[in-house]
């Protein structure tokens, strides 16, 4: 702490930023879009559009239109599930287990073990209880939700201790950044374009302000749902490393593990019946979902969830049932322990899981603003770092290696990602819609994407290729509602008289996203480069001037332009 304690807050901010910057880039985006998983997954099954009307029908009805099917068609089955019908999914959700093979699979000691489950689903009408249309196989907006936590293509464990290492980074960060910037809020109302350095630093203000609750809130609370990973000692050491009986203690709502059957045939109670008695039960609060374990046999349960009525908590209320008398067997989760209920409360603000569309929407937005705060943190330390080579740079000369690293990886994160996205929806469409295993197709074309965008950022991190990809992604983007009608969904001329507000939704975002790229591209394309033999200007220092993020750089020194400049030379 050579030079003061907010100039070593403020190393500490650019470098806590810097080295995970690029991962925490993906981990908004992608968190980002998945406050609207539901609706993403509805959109990219044109199949269910013409179906999508907000028709819940009655849950008794339902739940016996969901039993009949599942006796037709889920037999030998362990386990089934049925999700049924709310404001964001119109239809009913049904998957069950089905044994790979009956014979169990040899393992490499030559030990007989079961062979892994399969999963089957299906998609029922809630008004006549028939199956959809089979809608085309993809992971839709859960594809995201995941990725902003596994990473994908890596064991999920290791993904999950490097985003929370990340996400401890990201909060070293914040905590700094409100230390170094003790004029924050004033710098919040200011904003001086085309001034280089300060225009980024400007905007990378504006953007952590606005949603300054939110980032810490999102950042806490990420490290809090996977914190029995990150600190399992304390519940092993009061345990004594029986974690079973702590989780089953701790969260007394999630179901138990499925017992073995009895081997004695029994009919399943009508589940009508019993969503009727729970209904009654939670005071007219309605059943969300159902499980049946065992079905058919004298040792079946049935578990039903009550949609939640905490509002901003995630536990849910369940209630279990004998599948064979109907009989209940238990009530959990109705009165929670105050460590459960926090928890629960802690990860429902971060999964956001709420019914009102408003908050869901304001939690989005949050999540753009912290996205754009990253990238503009990412730019900015490009723009001072690159002042260091001024003097060169004006002379024909070339920066340093790490600059040139740092300016690649921005081009490929920054604007390779939401090209990359926009490249998964588009693969949605244009996959034969028939093929098997497009789902992990779909994801492989994302990923393709954003490897190319990521190989010519790095190979040439430039004006024009930050401007060709950005032009890119907000086509793909901005014509994502004209290939939507013309793949099968159902176009805004159908939805938004419609009241179909979940695919006008989808539509109108991207389209929005679409021309802000574009936006972003015409902006970066418009800038002059600077002449070869122009000499940088040089500010005048103002009177007691608020340390920056790097204190000992001048504001103005290079312009917005030069920092998106081939790393090479100067053009």
């Amino acid at each position: 702490m050579k030079e003061g304690f907010r100039q070593s807050m403020a190393w500490l901010h650019t470098w806590s930023g810097l080295l995970v910057g690029w991962v925490l880039f993906l981990i908004f985006a992608a968190g980002t879009s998945a406050y609207f998983r539901d609706e993403i997954s509805l959109w990219m099954k044109p199949e269910l559009h013409q179906s999508s009307a907000a028709f819940r029908g009655d849950p008794v009805v339902v739940a016996g239109q969901a039993q009949h099917y599942l006796e037709a068609h889920a037999q030998g089955s362990n386990r089934w599930n049925i999700r049924l019908p709310d404001g964001r999914e119109p239809g009913v959700s049904l998957f069950w287990a089905v044994p790979q093979a009956q014979q169990p699979a040899a393992t490499a000691g030559g030990e007989q073990r079961p062979r892994r489950m399969r999963l089957e689903y299906a998609t029922l009408d809630p008004a006549t209880g028939e199956r959809m249309d089979a809608p085309r196989q993809t992971r839709g907006g859960d594809f995201f939700y995941r990725l902003h936590f596994d990473l994908h293509y890596m064991p999920a464990v290791w993904a999950r201790w490097i985003v929370g290492f990340c996400a401890m980074f990201m909060l070293v960060a914040i905590v700094s950044g409100i230390v170094t910037h003790k004029r924050i809020f004033k710098d919040f109302f200011t904003f001086r374009p085309q001034k280089g350095q300060r225009s980024w630093l400007d905007a990378h203000n504006a953007t952590a302000v606005l949603a300054l609750p939110y980032h810490l809130m999102i950042t806490y609370t990420g490290l809090v749902t996977l914190m029995f990973l990150y600190m399992p000692w304390g519940p092993q050491a009061a345990y004594q490393g029986d974690e079973q009986a702590f989780f089953a203690e701790v969260f007394p709502t999630n179901a138990r593990n499925i017992g073995r059957p009895s081997g004695t045939a029994a009919p399943l109670v009508p589940l009508g019946g019993l969503v009727r008695q729970a209904s009654d039960a939670w005071s007219g609060h309605p059943v969300a979902r159902i499980m049946v374990t065992n079905a058919g046999d004298s040792s079946a349960r049935v578990t039903l969830f009550q949609e939640n009525p905490r509002g901003v908590s995630s536990k849910q209320a369940t209630m279990v049932f004998d599948g064979a008398t109907g009989a209940l067997l238990e009530r959990r989760g109705e009165v929670l322990p105050a460590a459960s209920e926090t928890h629960g409360v802690l990860y429902g603000l971060h999964v956001a899981r709420f019914d009102s569309p408003f908050v869901r929407w304001l939690f989005f937005l949050s999540g753009l603003a912290g996205t754009v705060m990253v990238a503009t943190g990412l730019l900015l330390w490009s723009v001072k770092e690159r002042q260091k080579y001024a003097k060169a740079l004006a002379k024909g000369g070339r920066i340093g290696w790490g600059l040139r690293l740092v300016d690649g990886l921005n081009v490929a994160a920054v604007a390779g990602l939401p090209l990359a996205m926009a490249a998964f929806f588009w693969a949605n469409r244009l996959i034969p819609a028939g093929l098997a295993d497009r789902s992990p197709l779909e994801i492989a074309c994302f990923f393709a994407a954003w490897g190319a965008a990521a190989v010519a950022g790095i190979a040439w991190p430039a004006r024009r290729m930050w401007q060709a990809q950005l032009a890119i992604g907000g086509l793909l983007f901005a014509l994502l509602p004209v290939l939507n009608p013309l793949t099968g969904g159902a176009g805004l001329w159908t939805t938004l008289p419609q009241g179909l507000w979940a695919i006008a939704g989808f539509d109108l975002t991207v389209l929005g996203l679409g021309l802000a790229l574009l936006a972003c591209a015409w902006w970066v394309g418009k800038r002059k480069p600077a002449s070869k033999g122009t000499r940088p200007a040089v500010a005048r220092p103002a009177a007691r001037e608020e340390p920056s993020l790097a204190p000992e750089a001048e504001p103005g020194l290079v312009t917005a332009n030069q920092a998106l400049q081939p790393t090479g030379a100067t053009p």
